[in-house]
């Protein structure tokens, strides 16, 4: 690529999805099980798994939207009660430090994201290197909500120093709610991944550091940079 080229992010976005395809053709066997997320990057893979979708098995989708896409593939769609595990999940995310720890949910599937990532053996991300930070929280933190605790759940979040905004029309696959908090930077993510976790009313939250990922692949202008959890 010329030196004053410079790719677009959906670019990136197609260059990543494309190499995490590479990266799991060889390893997929007769009975491989694979998680597929939800968002913009994780649309771009499920085009490119059409290609190869004899080769697949079954698929394991974390929001109805991505289950309908796969399925106008022509490839098959189970739900995750109906499997015992699933090998390998691929997922885009919002937000990802060095340690692999990730904000997701800004569409609003973090809840059944955060289950498929609890049941998957390797998860693996892809994002454009616009999404990699030293510290998270540039990136609001979606939280998932019992309707009916919204303002409760809102008043806990202000006084660990965040300012939560209800996400106006949207209504989760669970029938629930999304607060986004802002103004929010999350040196120690462990910690309150779980602090957030615990307050009354809350169904989850868009952190992924109890359970980071275990590969990063970064879409970048010289090319898909892949990093390891250490």
């Amino acid at each position: 690529m010329p030196e004053d080229a410079t790719m677009t992010q959906d670019e990136l976005k197609q260059a990543v999805a494309d190499a995490a395809l590479a990266y799991l053709q060889p390893r997929l066997e007769n009975d491989t099980v694979l998680g597929i997320g939800t968002g913009s990057t994780d649309n771009l893979f499920i085009d490119a798994l059409a290609n190869i979708k004899g080769q697949i098995y079954a698929t394991v989708a974390s929001s109805e939207a991505s289950a309908q896409r796969l399925k106008s593939h022509g490839i098959p769609v189970y739900e995750l009660n109906t499997v015992d595990r699933v090998d390998f999940y691929i997922d885009g995310a919002d937000e990802c430090n060095h340690s692999l720890q990730l904000i997701k949910g800004g569409g609003a599937a973090l809840t059944r994201e955060k289950i498929v990532t609890a049941v998957a053996q390797e998860f693996i991300c892809i994002a454009d290197e616009s999404k990699l930070v030293h510290t998270l929280g540039a990136f609001p933190l979606p939280v998932e909500v019992i309707p009916m605790a919204r303002s409760y759940v809102a008043r806990e979040l202000v006084k660990l120093g965040g300012d939560p905004i209800y996400r106006e029309g949207v209504v989760t696959d669970n029938g629930n709610v999304i607060l986004d908090v802002f103004n929010f930077s999350i040196p120690q993510p462990l910690a309150m991944e779980a602090k957030i976790n615990n307050i009354t009313g809350v169904v989850t939250n868009g952190l992924f550091a109890l359970k980071p990922a275990d590969v990063l692949m970064l879409g970048t202008a010289e090319g898909v940079k892949t990093l390891f959890a250490a």
